[in-house]
């Protein structure tokens, strides 16, 4: 069963890459206090993810914040050293925090996992956006195929905001 509008988040740990190197945070060190809005993507490089879903998070950044948005992050089933390149590659600095699940861990957790083994990915995220208020998820928007980025999209978070 997947998460849903007024669910919290469950408790997981994220990687990321900072200036010192890898570190762990944790749901609440996210989302604990704060508004964030999370998009997720199936991986990192990878067509729509790169060409489509990122792109409109970074140039909409500013906009979004501008509504008492914290923290925009991605999440990826990736390692965070991939995270770290893409981010470098796409000038998400600063703008988009990136949160490795390499082990899917987080996304099996609220029910969000794709199978894309055919694709040779194995397992992978659903596509989706979230608004998240102080860890309980206020708008949840998936998308049907993991190739679009419509109903996930800044622009559809941005106007739900």
């Amino acid at each position: 069963m997947s998460i849903k509008v007024g669910d919290r988040l469950p408790e997981a740990t994220f990687m990321t890459m900072t200036a010192d190197g890898p570190q762990q945070l944790t749901t609440a060190d996210v989302f604990g206090g704060r508004k964030v809005v999370l998009f997720a993507v199936p991986g990192a490089f990878t067509p729509t993810c790169h060409l489509k879903h990122m792109p409109g998070f970074i140039e909409l950044a500013d906009q979004i914040k501008a509504k008492g948005v914290d923290t925009i992050a991605c999440v990826a089933v990736n390692d965070m050293f991939v995270l770290d390149a893409w981010g470098k590659q796409s000038n998400a600095d600063g703008k988009v925090q990136l949160l490795a699940d390499g082990n899917a861990d987080f996304t099996k957790k609220i029910g969000l996992e794709l199978d894309a083994s055919g694709a040779g990915l194995g397992t992978r995220s659903q596509r989706y956006a979230m608004v998240v208020n102080d860890g309980v998820v206020e708008t949840l928007n998936v998308e049907e195929k993991a190739s679009d980025a419509e109903a996930s999209s800044a622009q559809k978070i941005l106007a739900a905001l």
